[in-house]
């Protein structure tokens, strides 16, 4: 079926699914740009799992929240003394909305043992459609760009996945601008963007209309984290839940970002998608980290792969 204005390919795409996984690919609170597309997919009465890269201290867990080896299925009630735990925050939320609330965990690791652990909830959970979800558009540059952003549990999560047969699998991306933070040139991130279009692997931009049911839970639910994590609150969901009230601007919420200037936009609010295996043949340095077993060796080869860089693409500024 052709795509149409009327239907947005994003929601085309998944329509098939029988169930979804929808996990957050660079760590932290990734998870929560991925929950007004989950809220959605929910009301329209799809099965739908979350999972995140996890910051956590997953080791201080108690043994039984384990499914597999690097899988930990974390509930409103798993037990653990580090107070950043963003997964559980989440799980209770959801549980308070009476929303399916576990929320399962990765550690940081490299390429094979994460994409090992995607494997056991695919077969487990009987997955038909994975979605990549980045706080962020750093997940979308190829490596010749000025600046790469915070690429490492991005990508690991990128190649993990791109090795897995699945029949639907995308990347979407929440919070166009925010990655400026970390030198992200964003008219290279628009170039990969239409180069991916070109090659008919781009769904489409979709925004999250304010007033809907799915803003205002996602709102709640990042005040709700804010509330539970004072110290260390996401700046990225912070920023993107703030558009999606119509904020503007120099938008302060953590003194995490006092000295910073933030630009809170309407484009923040809204999902980038494009289709994960294109995104990942368009990584310039995939084959690098590909037999990578822990965090460091992908660290280490993006760091060689830079290096052996001659040049760069010029960055840009947006010319209007």
């Amino acid at each position: 079926m052709l795509p149409s204005l009327a239907a947005p390919p994003l929601f085309m795409a998944l329509a098939p699914a029988r169930s979804i996984l929808i996990a957050g690919a660079g760590g932290g609170f990734d998870v929560y740009a991925g929950l007004p597309l989950a809220l959605a997919l929910w009301q329209n009465g799809a099965q739908v799992h979350l999972a995140n890269l996890s910051f956590s201290e997953l080791e201080l867990t108690d043994r039984d929240i384990w499914a597999a080896e690097n899988v930990a299925a974390v509930t409103p009630d798993s037990a653990s003394p580090d107070w950043y735990f963003p997964e559980r925050t989440l799980a209770r939320w959801l549980a308070a909305q009476q929303l399916p609330s576990t929320v399962y965990a990765f550690p940081p690791l490299g390429v094979q043992p994460l994409r090992d652990a995607y494997r056991h909830l695919i077969q487990t959970l009987d997955i038909d459609a994975v979605v990549l979800v980045d706080g962020g558009t750093d997940i979308l540059l190829r490596g010749d760009e000025a600046a790469l952003g915070t690429p490492v549990e991005d990508i690991t999560s990128l190649a993990a996945v791109a090795g897995l047969d699945v029949a639907v699998k995308l990347v979407t991306c929440l919070g166009f601008g925010i990655d400026a933070y970390h030198g992200v040139n964003h008219v290279q991130v628009l170039e990969n963007i239409a180069a991916l279009d070109r090659d008919g692997g781009y769904l489409g931009a979709l925004s999250i209309p304010g007033h809907s049911r799915e803003a205002a839970l996602y709102r709640d639910a990042v005040a709700d984290a804010q509330a539970a994590t004072p110290e260390r609150p996401s700046i990225v969901n912070g920023q993107i839940a703030a558009a999606t009230r119509g904020a503007f601007g120099d938008i302060q919420f953590t003194r995490r970002t006092t000295g910073s200037a933030l630009f809170v936009n309407p484009l923040m609010a809204i999902y980038f998608t494009v289709d994960l295996d294109k995104l990942a043949a368009q990584c310039l340095y995939l084959g690098r980290i590909e037999n990578t077993y822990g965090r460091r060796q992908v660290i280490g080869r993006i760091e060689a792969f830079r290096n052996e860089i001659s040049t760069t693409r010029i960055p840009r500024a947006y010319p209007h």
